[in-house]
């Protein structure tokens, strides 16, 4: 998936993204601002999540339920020295609970992100709209 959108398609493109994944591990890359968040706020109510989503940069990870009851881990590295800090709240355990894992700043973990997981690079255009690329690892 390549695709360049405005914010008002923002639920289309979140509603692509989950329907075109069999993994539930997304990592997300990009710059600040970029849109991560939103991203995976929309992906959050896209699978039914009716909770305020908001970036865990203190705390790490914020959990939430989806509509099927399925966990959703939302993760942010940005704050992290080295990787063992991932490990300290146990990470592979969140990996593999097949839960929804949605992971910003994945760049801070490298060595230890599912090899299955997609990688979604967002990028900002001249004219204010996003460029979304995905990718398996």
């Amino acid at each position: 998936m390549n695709r360049i959108y405005s914010l008002d398609e923002l639920h289309s493109v979140a509603q692509e993204l989950i329907a075109a994944s069999t993994p539930r591990t997304f990592l997300f890359y990009g710059a600040m601002g970029v849109g991560k968040t939103t991203l995976i706020k929309e992906l959050a109510k896209v699978l039914g999540v009716t909770d305020t989503v908001s970036s865990p940069t203190f705390a790490l990870v914020n959990e939430y339920r989806t509509l099927d009851n399925i966990p959703l881990y939302h993760f942010d590295f940005y704050r992290i020295e080295k990787e063992e800090e991932a490990y300290d709240i146990g990470i592979e355990e969140y990996f593999d609970s097949n839960a929804y894992c949605f992971v910003e700043w994945p760049d801070k973990i490298k060595n230890l992100v599912p090899l299955d997981a997609i990688s979604v690079y967002l990028s900002e255009l001249p004219d204010g709209k996003r460029q979304i690329q995905l990718e398996h690892l």
